[in-house]
């Protein structure tokens, strides 16, 4: 079962959601929460493999709220669902430590989707949001930055563009999973970005993904 913890300061929109989510076969909500504050706390008690994350709510909002739980959990999977597709929010809310970039216009069944791919090591972002982040500013100093990469790590690269785990890159390429956590290791460091999702990101800015 993939454990689920919902954030959204609407109580229809959490019923609503959350039923339709407890009813997969393989998803339970184990937590909601109607504030940043409560899903801070809540995060840190139950550890859900999955946290959903809405932006503008009382109190604390979901960017503050998804900071402050990297912080200290850096291992959690937040997926953020809002209305918003403004600059001051979608870039902070990555920059915060958000996986994934859902709007609440999805249908539940692509937000179940969302939540399966996020648990196996994807990241999804709405297609709007990938835009903004190709046409975010562009320095020069970066544009050479995978041209460090060995051809090895490159593949790796482009496996990590279609979503595919270190497991499913170790498969692929017929390499150990140590071996590939190096890969992905190196990739981050020479391209100066700090996680998975924004090696992503920099592949496709780059046009390096197919």
């Amino acid at each position: 079962m993939i454990t689920v913890l919902f954030a959204d300061d609407h109580e229809m929109v959490r019923i609503g959601v959350s039923a339709y989510l407890s009813a997969q076969a393989d998803i339970e909500v184990v937590a909601e929460a109607n504030d940043g504050g409560e899903a801070v706390e809540m995060a840190l008690a139950h550890r859900p493999d999955i946290i959903l994350m809405d932006l503008v709510m009382e109190e604390m909002d979901g960017i503050e709220a998804t900071k402050q739980i990297i912080e200290q959990w850096p291992q959690a999977k937040i997926i953020i669902v809002t209305s918003f597709l403004d600059d001051d929010k979608v870039y902070p809310a990555l920059e915060a430590g958000a996986t994934s970039y859902m709007l609440k216009t999805s249908k539940a069944g692509e937000i179940a989707d969302a939540i399966r791919a996020t648990h196996a090591g994807q990241s999804i972002l709405e297609p709007e949001v990938t835009g903004k982040i190709m046409t975010k500013m562009r320095t020069p100093q970066e544009d050479g930055l995978h041209e460090q990469l060995t051809a090895r790590e490159m593949e790796v690269l482009l496996l990590m563009t279609e979503g595919k785990t270190n497991q499913e890159i170790s498969d692929q390429l017929f390499i150990t999973l140590k071996t590939v956590k190096v890969h992905v290791s190196n990739i981050l460091g020479k391209l100066g970005v700090q996680d998975r999702t924004q090696a992503v990101i920099y592949a496709f800015k780059h046009d390096l993904a197919k």
